[in-house]
């Protein structure tokens, strides 16, 4: 562990559920206007998380009002009050930029569910194999 990763461990957050590429967050940011501070929440799909250490980011893109909004958030930011994990979807590609030419339906991922530790597609309430 060289000097710098000595210093950047203390302002490393271990709050933070494991997330990732893909998954439907709500992000809870901190703003602030005037004096005031307040909460405001941001919910989005995680279309890219990069870097690591105090450097790491993540991406997350909405659809607002018909338009396309992305918005990048360091991951151990203090501004960030705290990340709720909504929805786990199923994709192949550590990048989602392809999300940015879709709209409608087709911009939909496939939800995995969580059942007993074990993942499970969404379209098979079950969990047995379709023969």
């Amino acid at each position: 562990m060289n000097a710098i990763e000595k210093v950047e461990k203390q302002y490393l957050r271990n709050d933070l559920p494991d997330f990732r590429v893909g998954d439907t967050v709500k992000v809870h940011v901190k703003i602030i206007e005037g004096e005031k501070e307040r909460i405001q929440a941001v919910e989005g799909i995680v279309i890219r998380k990069r870097g690591d250490g105090t450097r790491a980011t993540f991406t997350i893109r909405k659809v607002s009002f018909g338009i396309g909004v992305e918005r990048a958030f360091p991951l151990h930011s203090p501004r960030i009050d705290k990340i709720d994990l909504i929805r786990r979807n199923k994709v192949r590609r550590s990048r989602l930029y392809f999300l940015r030419e879709l709209k409608g339906k087709a911009a939909r991922l496939t939800e995995v569910r969580m059942v007993k530790g074990k993942a499970k597609k969404a379209s098979d309430p079950t969990g047995t194999p379709a023969e």
